[in-house]
């Protein structure tokens, strides 16, 4: 372990128990140039002011060549098959892109898109945990993926007997946004490509039945909607598709179960929860904060030198910003390492700032919320089995690859 750098340390899958430790060591300095090349910063103020910085770029084609490996290849293209979605590009095109996406997606055009499913996830929420039987149960495989899966393909219209098909996948491509700080996988990409054009493909078809058949569901939206911002190309609709069936399951089935994790280690909390739900708002927003389901942003680049606390980051470099980091730093937040989800001002980093924020940020709280809420009203003495449980090898999207959870019984 001594022979790696800290950055390499903090991506080494023996510490993804546990990387805060880490992220202290981080935060001695406001900009740490790693042995890496890369230079990351894990400071709030200082992340914060980077994600709203518009000389902090997150194309692809301001990275130098050796910024590009130190940060990991995301789900950008070379072979032609699917765009940058517009988490990879900036304004204006990113802003044109995400404003009709957003049209049929939340306010001001659709205000009560996600209230409104909140009976339905409700019912998606009961049906899984009545059908939790036995002493021990994995709560990744039999609620916290399946959730936020068939919310997904319910909002999307894709069909959820296809799970099995973009659950691999979304694995392939997610596991791109790893950072590589330390080599140059290309085997990796391979897999990766030939995922994209699986996956394309696979959009490309319901894309067209849609068009031929138009639902209320959002593919059916993005794919013959026009507005004011224009209409969204072929291209441009299957990556925002990819994206939104991707990144609208992976990063809530973290938050999930990260927080049924937090909340058997601290009994009284969920104590608490069982006994009130209204807790379970301001304790979600404290969870994005203690322990985030993206912990790094690992693929920024400035596109002219930039001067931060002194340290000059220079144009083209690998940037990455230490979202969990600052989530924990004593310059922010007082007992930083203390889950209390009676904070009065919790404004974390847990789903990023500016313009590229969260997404679906509203979808993910109500789902984490009803989620937390009636799992901890209706398991009987829930208790973990195996802590800390197996962790996921992924550095940038955090959590447990299974949470064993021993139980007494379900309450009706």
């Amino acid at each position: 372990m001594t022979d790696l750098s800290l950055l390499q340390q903090i991506t080494d899958y023996s510490n993804r128990h546990n990387p805060y430790p880490l992220y202290e060591r981080l935060r001695e300095k406001p900009v740490h140039h790693d042995e890496t090349g890369a230079y990351a910063v894990g400071g709030y103020h200082e992340v914060l002011a980077l994600l709203h910085d518009p000389r902090v770029s997150s194309e692809r084609r301001y990275r130098t060549a050796s910024a590009t490996v130190l940060s990991g290849q995301g789900d950008d293209d070379d072979g032609g098959t699917l765009p940058p979605n517009f988490l990879r590009l900036d304004p204006p095109e990113h802003d044109r892109l995400r404003a009709i996406t957003n049209r049929p997606f939340g306010p001001p055009h659709s205000p009560r898109r996600i209230d409104g499913m909140r009976g339905e996830l409700r019912t998606i929420v009961t049906d899984l945990i009545d059908a939790l039987g036995g002493d021990e149960i994995d709560l990744v495989e039999r609620f916290s993926y399946p959730f936020p899966v068939t919310v997904i393909c319910r909002l999307l219209g894709v069909p959820r007997e296809d799970e099995s098909r973009f659950h691999s996948w979304a694995d392939t491509l997610v596991a791109t946004l790893d950072p590589q700080p330390d080599q140059d996988d290309a085997e990796r990409d391979r897999v990766a490509q030939q995922a994209r054009i699986e996956l394309g493909l696979y959009l490309n078809g319901l894309i067209e039945e849609r068009r031929k058949k138009p639902g209320d569901d959002m593919l059916s939206q993005l794919a013959t909607a026009d507005s004011p911002e224009g209409r969204l190309s072929n291209m441009d609709v299957l990556s925002t598709a990819a994206l939104l069936l991707i990144a609208g399951h992976e990063t809530t089935v973290n938050l999930i179960t990260n927080g049924m994790l937090t909340l058997l280690r601290h009994p009284e909390v969920l104590e608490r929860l069982r006994a009130d739900a209204r807790l379970a708002v301001p304790l979600v927003e404290e969870l994005l904060r203690y322990e985030p389901p993206v912990q790094m942003l690992p693929s920024r680049t400035p596109i002219t030198d930039i001067e931060v606390a002194g340290t000059t980051i220079p144009k083209g470099s690998a940037l990455w910003l230490m979202l969990a980091a600052g989530n924990r730093d004593p310059k922010r937040f007082a007992d930083p390492d203390r889950f209390d989800p009676d904070r009065v001002d919790i404004q974390h980093l847990g789903l990023g700032s500016g313009i590229h924020s969260c997404f679906g940020a509203p979808l993910a709280r109500l789902e984490a919320q009803l989620a937390l809420s009636e799992l901890a009203r209706r398991l009987e003495r829930p208790r973990l089995v195996e802590d800390p449980p197996p962790y996921r090898t992924n550095a940038v999207l955090r959590g447990p690859r299974q949470l064993r959870i021993a139980i007494d019984g379900v309450r009706p």
